[in-house]
């Protein structure tokens, strides 16, 4: 079986998710052709370079519908005959956009690959698409739906994180992050955001909020809480599907879930051959990819059996494993994640996370494999594991090990 390596990773920095983002007059096509650029130009990709673009968004709608992949390629200086294929496995389409280029490189299908993906959640509103999960009361009523917020509140609840608990990890988060920034160690990947005069319009992740302490966020309601118990009802839903949990604990706030921001990223991958053609050095080898479905109503604790899965295909074990990004959706999905392996916090998320800089929903699975592979490389570590929790019950995780 031919390998997968990955060349060159880039991504916008993320700008916050408002009117007033900075990044809200940029379309998607638009960022996703900025990021394809780069990739373009820092590795001499001309002609038929590679076999497709694959790109991620969980919102596929108005400005990110009929194939926003192809319509990216056309906006860019990519070659026209490289087409387009735009997926949506939700908060987890980046990385699932890297996955299945890597395993067609692996299967003999084309040598070489672009992945990533884009959302821009100030232009193109999360759950606008009005998907069926939610909206068709035969399949919602049948599933035990509930808003991924309330999910995380559940997760909460059943594995005994209090409000502290996710408030110190979102301190923390935001202080990793902060450092990150301060250290210079995302500058080989982020690329600027200029504007047609060449004037830059974002250079520095905009959402982060590196003043935050448990003060600040202790001053905060609970987002969810209202809409638990007074709106739909579905902490009843909830407790439907879980009766042992007795009640809901609404933990989760803006503070410590996720950030909504814009915000693209995209990943050079291809075989030996396809580098040694184009005098490209690996970086890293794809080793195994993976992906699981789980249950739809807690929703959000796919990156625990999604690593287990991976972690049994390739033999491996949790020790194995150098370093890990695990994508803050919320909290409580996070610390769920070391409550089940037990690692060490200090190798999970070192540069802080999605609560810090924002989650552009189809971009952060590729956003959150280029981070790790920068720190493999800063750390002088071997093997990385990146995960996320996916919307209606799934996970998705990627191993890598650097050449």
């Amino acid at each position: 079986m031919t390998e997968a390596y990955i060349f060159d990773a880039v991504r916008t920095p993320r700008g916050k998710g408002r009117k007033d983002g900075s990044l809200h007059e940029v379309t998607s096509a638009r960022l996703s052709a900025v990021t394809l650029n780069a990739l373009k130009e820092r590795n001499g990709l001309e002609g038929h370079a590679v076999e497709d673009v694959i790109w991620g968004n969980a919102t596929q709608v108005k400005e990110q519908g009929g194939c926003l992949a192809r319509t990216a390629v056309l906006a860019s200086d990519l070659d026209q005959s490289i087409p387009g294929l735009s997926i949506n496995r939700f908060c987890a389409s980046g990385l699932e956009a890297v996955n299945l280029a890597a395993n067609q490189v692996r299967a003999g299908a084309g040598e070489g690959y672009i992945a990533g993906g884009v959302e821009c959640m100030s232009r193109v509103a999360m759950g606008s698409d009005g998907a069926a999960i939610a909206v068709d009361p035969s399949i919602a009523m049948n599933s035990y739906f509930v808003p991924q917020g309330i999910a995380a509140d559940i997760i909460a609840t059943e594995y005994g994180f209090s409000r502290d608990d996710a408030d110190a990890f979102a301190v923390e988060s935001q202080k990793r992050a902060a450092k990150a920034w301060e250290e210079g160690r995302f500058d080989k990947s982020v690329i600027e955001v200029k504007d047609i005069n060449g004037l830059t319009i974002l250079d520095r992740d905009e959402y982060m909020r590196p003043g935050t302490d448990m003060q600040s966020l202790g001053g905060l309601n609970p987002a969810f809480k209202e809409m638990g118990e007074t709106m739909p009802g579905f902490d009843q839903i909830a407790l439907m599907k879980y009766p042992h949990l007795e009640a809901i604990n609404h933990i989760h706030h803006a503070g410590n879930s996720s950030g909504i921001v814009d915000g693209a990223a995209g990943i050079l991958i291809g075989s030996k051959e396809f580098g040694e053609a184009r005098g490209l050095k690996p970086r890293a080898r794809i080793r195994h990819t993976a992906k699981i479905g789980t249950d739809p109503t807690i929703m959000l604790t796919g990156p625990v059996p999604v690593t287990e899965k991976i972690l049994r295909d390739s033999g491996m074990e949790i020790g194995d494993i150098d370093l890990f990004e695990v994508n803050e959706a919320f909290s409580a999905v996070v610390l769920r994640f070391l409550q089940r392996f037990e690692i060490d916090p200090e190798r999970l998320n070192p540069n802080g996370g999605a609560i810090a800089m924002g989650h552009p929903l189809g971009a952060t699975g590729a956003i959150i494999l280029g981070i790790l592979l920068d720190e493999m490389e800063r750390t002088d570590k071997e093997t990385g594991l990146a995960t996320l929790c996916v919307a209606s019950g799934m996970g998705a995780a990627t191993i890598i090990e650097r050449v």
